[in-house]
């Protein structure tokens, strides 16, 4: 990750097991060297990122493994954005402070 492991960029056990999420479901972890870069969001979004890139690339290695991933999810983006900034308001849904006086 980034030039660096994977217990050293993920800390967090959690992250290190969703990153090998979809290599122990079709029984390949440790089969493969993986090199990622990510950027941008936090460490769980850059965690879940590595994860869905590594199953789409089993998936493209071997097609069987389709079946077994989709099944968990794992070959689904999480489509949530940011929502834009209205006009008039402070960010997209707080609105000014009020004052009375």
């Amino acid at each position: 990750m980034n030039n660096r492991g994977l217990k050293e960029y993920f800390i967090s056990e959690i992250h290190q097991t969703t990153v090998r999420q979809a290599l122990t479901m079709v029984k390949a972890d440790g089969q493969y060297d993986v090199t990622v870069n990510v950027e941008g969001g936090g460490i769980k979004g850059q965690a879940e990122a590595v994860r869905l890139g590594i199953a789409r690339a089993l998936v493209e290695f071997n097609a069987e493994h389709k079946p077994t991933l989709k099944k968990d999810g794992l070959l689904t983006r999480d489509s949530r954005m940011v929502e834009r900034k209205k006009p008039g308001r402070r960010k997209a849904r707080r609105k000014f402070q009020f004052s009375k006086r």
